[in-house]
């Protein structure tokens, strides 16, 4: 299922990219840690992930991932309104990060994505 994903995207607070980016591997944030996987989201559903979870998040950063290097770790699993989402069963490491970016608020806290970010 969903053999056609190229990348998923994970949102991280400014601290949590800043750890990431320095160690080269990224654990998971405290509700990865909880849940035993890391979230992640499709373009399609990143921007209402940044609303549901993220609300008005000042530094709140956009990591782009490949999926091929960590396909065989990863569990297409419903979520939100039985939407499948990908799920990480293991650390995610830097070098599957293809893209970043830190989000800028719109005036009534909404986060403006990117363009490589947008939905197809």
């Amino acid at each position: 299922m969903h053999s056609q994903t190229i990348y998923i995207y994970k949102l991280l607070t400014s601290e949590q990219w800043q750890d990431f980016s320095n160690k080269g591997v990224f654990l998971g944030a405290p509700i990865d840690l909880a849940d035993g996987y890391i979230h992640f989201s499709t373009a399609a559903q990143a921007a209402e992930t940044a609303a549901k979870h993220f609300s008005a998040v000042e530094g709140l950063v956009i990591a782009q991932v490949s999926v091929e290097p960590i396909k065989d770790h990863i569990k297409w699993e419903p979520s939100r309104g039985g939407a499948l989402f990908p799920h990480l069963y293991t650390t995610l490491p830097l070098d599957a990060v293809t893209q970043s970016a830190e989000l800028l608020l719109t005036p009534d806290g909404l986060h403006i994505f990117p363009d490589w970010a947008q939905p197809e």
